[in-house]
């Protein structure tokens, strides 16, 4: 009853099972005219499910419906059509083991399963969908083959990425079946698929309950994530590290980036690049640089002219611009690309697009990556949780976002901030968003004068930031400070004010709050509070 070329030799995987009879029964018929024109030039018969048959027939490949096989109707509307013993013995028949059992049934061995599943993860992302139609989306036949078939992956070859099928099509036709090394890379395969797909569906359910409040977070938390890139390190060169994506669209992302130029991108470089790409993001109205090392900002501006706003996130901290990270949110020429290379050495380029003038320019550093992001605009909402792993466990939280608003703002002292202060106050607030807490960031005129990052008192960050600024040679004279949050201490309002702060923003809500506004009040500035904090661990 089968047909077995060489001896199974597990640990080689050398044993090739020849395919005679295929099962097929895809939702995404993605390529399946050509798979099946494919297995039936080879003298494979092909059993297959409503849906799949038709569009096989349609294909002009011959085709045995299931029901013929099975001796039993489809029914339920298509409910019920492949849950039965020939079926199923047909995949978990094993091998010089159920032959007699089989014979005796005429139960015929199914060598090859092609199953891909309902999209259910599809019908609950439309806004249109129902309950019902989310429930019918559930498949119950197709992980029950797949299952079935991966576990008796010693015999049965199962496929459940359309990805796989020029692979498959090859083996078939150099060897006439899989070695047992590929019927176990897709087993796994099928597995990974099934689980994610349960994985959805409970987490879906979990959060449908109609008579209690909505959890933010399931009692069981599915991740399912692909591995889309290998990496030679991680942050050091002792370390492993892969990127793994999850699935979802990631337009306007850097895990949807492509690179264009230059090396692999490195953990490092994935780490800075998220970071200056998600603090540009903040500013879509005008033209924006963000240069990143280490994860924080050193320099971000706006200016209507881009290559301005280059020199003006530069000149805020250039030396530790030197082999930065830098991201803008417009399109980049070769004039601003070739401006930015003769000034400094990057490591990498993050913008919406790049011309060829600028990819010619970049490609002279072999050194640099070039990154393209696509439009910014469609990654709105697209990081909705944030995951960060501890010793022996995954903490989960929903991500950090910004909708402050003029409106929103409570002036708390005599001074009231002018409009141009009130401009560089939002603009250093949504900065200290991306800095490392505690977070003290300098502005003026759309620009940033001195970062303080993440130290272990607040004050320090102070100090730190006007030294920046001194370090740079640039004037903290009238400029605004920002705050990630509150101040503890009179002494930070001291300090911002003989470095020539004239107005802050800060959330507010320290016991001490009157001390600082006090003190704001002795140095003649403004001071609002937002009521929210912007911590960055």
């Amino acid at each position: 009853m089968f047909e077995h070329r060489g001896q199974p030799n597990h640990m080689t995987g050398s044993s090739i099972v020849t395919v005679h009879r295929a099962l097929i029964s895809v939702s995404d018929k993605t390529g399946l005219a050509d798979i099946g024109a494919a297995l039936h030039a080879l003298g494979i018969e092909i059993v297959s499910t409503g849906g799949s048959a038709k569009a096989l027939r349609a294909a002009g490949v011959p085709v045995r419906e299931v029901s013929e096989l099975t001796g039993f109707p489809e029914i339920m509307d298509g409910r019920v059509k492949t849950l039965h013993p020939k079926v199923h013995g047909g995949l978990l028949g094993r091998r010089g083991i159920d032959d007699a059992v089989m014979l005796d049934q005429s139960i015929l061995p199914i060598d090859l399963l092609i199953v891909n599943l309902y999209p259910f993860a599809r019908t609950i992302a439309r806004t249109d969908a129902s309950y019902a139609d989310a429930i019918e989306q559930i498949d119950i036949g197709g992980p029950a083959m797949l299952r079935a078939g991966a576990k008796n992956h010693e015999r049965v070859t199962c496929i459940c990425d359309p990805a796989d099928y020029r692979e498959l099509v090859e083996t078939l036709r150099r060897d006439g079946g899989a070695s047992f090394e590929q019927r176990r890379r897709f087993a796994a395969k099928v597995f990974a698929h099934t689980a994610r797909y349960d994985g959805t569906i409970a987490d879906w359910l979990s959060a449908r309950t109609e008579d209690e409040p909505r959890e933010a977070y399931p009692p069981t938390l599915h991740l399912a994530l692909h591995r889309a890139q290998d990496m030679r390190y991680g942050e050091n060169p002792h370390q492993a590290a892969a990127l793994y994506l999850d699935g979802r669209p990631t337009a306007g992302t850097v895990a949807g980036a492509t690179v264009l130029t230059g090396k692999e991108m490195s953990y490092n470089n994935f780490v800075d690049a998220d970071a200056a790409l998600e603090c540009v993001k903040a500013f879509d109205k005008t033209p924006a640089c963000v240069i990143v090392k280490h994860s924080n900002p050193c320099g971000v501006a706006l200016d209507a002219d881009p290559v301005r706003a280059y020199e003006r996130a530069f000149a805020c901290d250039p030396t530790s611009a030197f082999g930065g990270i830098l991201a803008f949110n417009r399109p980049l020429g070769g004039a601003l690309v070739k401006h930015i290379l003769h000034n400094q050495f990057v490591e990498v380029l993050i913008a919406p697009a790049f011309d060829e003038d600028a990819l010619t320019a970049i490609r002279k550093k072999n050194n640099v990556r070039a990154l393209a992001t696509g439009e910014l605009t469609a990654a709105a909402g697209s990081v909705q949780r944030q995951f960060k792993s501890i010793g022996g466990g995954v903490l989960v939280q929903d991500a950090d976002a910004d909708t402050l608003m003029l409106s929103d703002l409570k002036v708390v002292t005599k001074r009231v901030p002018d409009a141009g202060q009130l401009r560089d106050l939002l603009f250093a607030w949504h900065v200290a968003m991306y800095v490392k807490s505690n977070a003290i960031v300098f502005a003026k005129d759309g620009a940033t004068v001195g970062i303080g990052a993440g130290q272990m008192s607040r004050v320090a960050s102070v100090r730190i930031a006007a030294m920046k600024a001194a370090d740079a040679k640039l004037s903290t004279q009238g400029s605004v400070l920002a705050s990630d949050a509150f101040f503890p201490f009179r002494d930070n309002i001291d300090l911002a004010a003989n470095a020539g702060v004239r107005a802050l923003i800060q959330p507010g809500g320290s016991m001490r709050d009157h001390e600082v506004i006090e003190a704001a009040d002795a140095h003649d500035m403004a001071m609002v509070f937002t009521g929210t904090r912007h911590f960055r661990h």
